[in-house]
């Protein structure tokens, strides 16, 4: 184990009225925690604040792609730190049609990793405290105001060791001073709401649904599945496999398609007794805790990103794959780039800028592969194209991981050597030891 996974949780708020810090990060999710892991390696004082207490759980398909890895890697994190981590190479696909279509990733690294949220945050917010960052749980954010080059953050501190019997339920009302706000508090931005920068009554454009199994014996247990079923489209539905012969299952549905979230419940149980899901989680399975389910905000080029002295990432940003769903590799990298923004004359309009480059093309793209994914004959014409050789086989996984960004191939900027041959993440050594 790391030393930064013993990091202790801190009790009180290490600041003053006279502290003024460069960044206050607003959600302690791999979004915050990468803008505030990435602004302290280049010398900026931030403080984290989050209303829960960590670990915590995170509604969430745990899927971690090639490229949320490298970012991971990137900030230092130990796969070792992480309880439920899984690495996969092995995935299959099913066209709407029935065909099976197997690849393997690459061993040369990790291309694909399964981690549950309440394991994956809690080591990231461990990560960031042992790196000397100040991560303040149970701190609800309530309002701020701009005036000059300061912001002042007003914030409730729950429970806090200076608190009496009387306000510890309701908590101690506080303001902190900084210069920046980095907002990485979830679709439902309590700061975007409170800075007016709301985009109305929006609801995200998905809809998925997570349930964990155990005692899964069947090919499941180590091979990562996505179901292309012809009622779901352009959705799919998942099998992804965790420690301890654990999956993590669910589906998701595009807002506006045939199926209404309403139907989700019944649907679930329908999907779990198709006899291609139940092949490959076996006859003993068993469903552990509840159906949940949740939105999932992909509108990263049509969103407001910034507002004066805000930076918006993560979810906040709306910054998912529209095509897929995925969001922690995307939210690592806005945090990142927010993070890196701070460094600049103008650290909001840097960070518009970044996040142009590093998203819109492949949001254009991902829109357009979805528009094309909702026909089931363009989803089987797809799949038995990727079926053809080896070698379409083996980049089209690597594509499907975010190997390389999604419209790489289209914006040659990105274009560089080892193009699509590059290791993955962890190359040294093999995490599942």
């Amino acid at each position: 184990m790391s030393t930064e996974a013993d990091a202790a949780p801190q009790t009180t708020l290490q600041t003053t009225p006279q502290t003024t810090w460069d960044a206050i990060v607003i959600g302690a999710g791999p979004a915050g925690i990468a803008a505030a892991i990435t602004a302290h390696e280049h010398g900026k004082k931030v403080l984290v604040i989050d209303k829960a207490r960590f670990p915590r759980d995170k509604c969430c398909g745990d899927g971690l792609t090639t490229g949320a890895l490298r970012q991971l890697e990137r900030l230092g994190l130990d796969p070792r730190t992480v309880g439920s981590w899984r690495e996969c190479r092995d995935v299959e696909v099913r066209s709407p049609s029935g065909r099976r279509v197997t690849m393997q990733l690459p061993d040369d690294g990790v291309f694909a990793a399964i981690a549950t949220r309440i394991d994956l945050d809690d080591a990231l917010v461990a990560l960031a405290r042992g790196k000397g960052i100040e991560v303040r749980e149970g701190v609800t954010f309530d309002s701020l105001s701009i005036g000059g080059d300061t912001v002042n953050v007003r914030i409730t501190v729950h429970n806090e060791e200076d608190t009496d019997a009387a306000t510890a339920d309701s908590g101690v009302h506080r303001t902190v001073r900084c210069h920046h706000v980095i907002a990485a508090d979830g679709m439902w931005s309590p700061v975007r709401k409170s800075v007016g920068a709301g985009d109305g009554d929006y609801r995200g454009e998905w809809h998925a649904i997570r349930q964990y199994a155990r005692r899964v014996t069947g090919p499941a247990v180590s091979r990562l599945y996505v179901w292309f079923e012809p009622d779901l489209l352009p959705g799919y539905a998942w099998s992804f496999p965790l420690a301890d012969g654990r999956v993590n299952l669910g589906f998701g549905i595009l807002r506006g398609s045939a199926r209404r979230p309403g139907e989700m419940r019944a649907l679930w149980d329908d999907i779990l007794q198709r006899p291609h899901v139940r092949a490959a989680l076996g006859n003993d399975v068993e469903l552990e805790d509840r159906f949940l389910a949740w939105p999932i905000p992909a509108r990263v080029s049509r969103t407001t990103l910034t507002h004066e002295r805000v930076m918006f990432v993560g979810d906040a940003a709306r910054a998912t794959d529209v095509l897929t769903g995925e969001g922690i590799g995307q939210a690592l990298t806005s945090g990142i780039l927010a993070g890196e923004s701070l460094t600049d004359a103008n650290p909001e309009r840097a960070y518009r800028n970044a996040m142009r480059r590093e998203f819109f093309a492949d949001d254009r793209m991902s829109r357009i592969l979805g528009a094309l994914l909702r026909s089931e004959r363009t989803a089987r014409a797809a799949l038995r194209i990727v079926d053809t050789n080896d070698w379409t086989r083996r980049n089209f996984v690597r594509w499907m991981f975010e190997d390389e960004p999604r419209a790489a191939a289209f914006t040659p900027r990105r274009w560089h050597r080892g193009f699509l041959t590059r290791p993955g993440a962890w190359r040294t050594a093999s995490t599942n030891s």
